[in-house]
């Protein structure tokens, strides 16, 4: 199995403070890892570097992947390779609807792949497609981006555009975040669709409700700045059973 992602003692500081203090992570091709931690332990952090956000000083370390380096690679650089964000909180984007924001990325990512862009009826016909395996709505084509979504389809339109993006690592921020049950099991279905196409990814969650949908390959603790405990499934019930400070001794 080759390695999508590495990270090798990774130190970030965010307005001089410290929050990642050596974390080391392995992502290998098609696995599927969720990063549990408490609040304020650097998991939005981590996901913001390797998006590339700006505002994060990289004090020490290194990231690679697909083997090139990570840190050296400009924010559109790292869509168009195939690296997808899904935020905590879903930015808003008044007077663009969701259509032409999906099919711009995704032809973007095809010119840089060298591949012919999709016209408007190929990429409706893709667009349907998806939407019908997520079991959406096409209404919200012409929405605009996230404006008057509620929590819940904020997080659907994410997975739509993961699914029609077709990225090598996706990096899901809290993605259960606002999610009902019903629409936890529709996202969590989408996710596991596009790993059937060896997607490799990156599951930040605070509860174990969603890995009962996801099932991760490997769970990583992360306290403190740096993974203190990795395992597999057995580990986010031990965490549900004991709590944070039980395993890590911190609150």
């Amino acid at each position: 199995m080759s390695t999508t992602l590495e990270i090798k003692d990774l130190y970030v500081e965010v307005d001089s403070k410290e929050i990642l203090k050596g974390l080391s992570l392995k992502i290998e091709h098609g696995e599927m890892a969720a990063i549990m931690g408490p609040n304020g332990s650097g998991k939005s952090t981590l996901a913001s570097v390797l998006a590339g956000k700006e505002g994060y000083n990289i004090v020490n370390g290194t990231i690679k992947y697909l083997g090139n380096d990570l840190l050296k690679m400009s924010t559109e650089e790292r869509a168009s390779s195939g690296v997808f964000l899904a935020f905590q909180y879903p930015v808003e984007i008044p007077g663009v609807a969701t259509s032409t924001f999906v099919r711009t990325a995704l032809n973007a990512q095809r010119r840089n792949r060298g591949e012919d862009e999709l016209d408007a009826m190929e990429f409706l016909k893709l667009a349907r497609q998806k939407a019908k395996e997520l079991e959406m709505s096409e209404d919200f084509f012409q929405r605009a981006v996230n404006v008057g979504f509620s929590g819940g389809e904020k997080k659907r339109a994410e997975v739509f555009q993961m699914s029609m993006l077709s990225p090598t690592l996706a990096i899901l921020d809290e993605t259960d975040s606002g999610l009902d049950i019903d629409a936890l099991k529709i996202v969590a279905e989408g996710v596991n669709k596009l790993r059937d196409n060896k997607l490799s990814g990156i599951v930040i969650t605070h509860y174990q409700r969603l890995l009962d949908y996801l099932k991760p390959d490997t769970i990583h603790i992360l306290a403190d700045g740096k993974i203190i405990k990795t395992g597999d499934k057995s580990l986010a019930l031990l965490l549900e059973e004991k709590g944070y400070q039980g395993i890590t001794g911190a609150n």
